[in-house]
């Protein structure tokens, strides 16, 4: 229904964002999902699809899961991008979405190590400040992923911020990466109006799936 509209990028491929949201339940309500001493709460983790705004993917967990293991149930398309969070940094999972033949954009985490290979041009004025084929500095890095990485830095001059990007890709221009990140900002404002106009009346107790599931929802809900 959207195939042919328009992604803002120029770009052909899919581009799904990754990310996750928490649900607040009351404790009293729902003992099961514990969260912390006196909260409970469920997480909702989505892989959407950037155009047209819809949800490939969803499954709810129990609210400490951590959301990397979100990428252990994803199958990687070939050819496809896959934009997520600094949350999802995990080499030995992201290695395996590249040998899949997709692509991932993320960020880096303050302290990565990371070797330069080499320096590639940049064009001035448009908030690239260095773009660079790297690899990773530390051994137990190295061995999970041990292909070389792009590292694109972008400094947003009306925010006064700098990022610094990662990815598997290295045709595309480092501004295209930047703006794919960018866009992964459209999976939070789907969070948002999940939470101002989804109206669930109960939550069921979890109940025992298969594993790796890639259809429903592991947890029920019932509207």
């Amino acid at each position: 229904m959207y195939a042919s509209d328009p992604l803002g990028i120029d770009l052909d491929a899919t581009v799904y964002a990754l990310d996750s949201t928490t649900i607040d339940l009351c404790l009293s309500v729902f003992p099961w999902a514990r969260f912390r001493q006196n909260k409970a709460a469920v997480k909702m983790h989505t892989l959407l699809d950037l155009r047209g705004s819809i949800p490939s993917f969803i499954e709810v967990s129990d609210g400490k899961r951590h959301d990397v293991h979100l990428l252990d149930e994803i199958i990687p398309e070939p050819g496809a991008f896959y934009v997520m969070d600094r949350a999802y940094l995990d080499f030995k999972r992201l290695h395996a979405f590249h040998r899949g033949g997709a692509f991932f954009v993320t960020r880096a985490k303050t302290g990565l190590v990371l070797n330069r290979r080499y320096s590639h041009a940049v064009i001035a004025g448009t908030g690239i400040t260095s773009d660079q084929t790297v690899v990773l500095g530390t051994a137990g890095s190295a061995k999970n992923y041990p292909d070389t990485l792009r590292r694109v830095r972008f400094v947003d001059s009306e925010n006064n911020r700098s990022f610094i990007f990662l990815t598997n890709n290295f045709e595309l221009p480092p501004l295209t990466i930047a703006q794919l990140y960018k866009a992964r900002w459209r999976v939070e404002l789907f969070f948002k109006w999940i939470k101002q106009h989804l109206r669930i009346k109960a939550f069921t107790a979890p109940v025992k799936m298969p594993s790796r599931l890639r259809s429903g929802l592991p947890w029920p809900l019932m509207y």
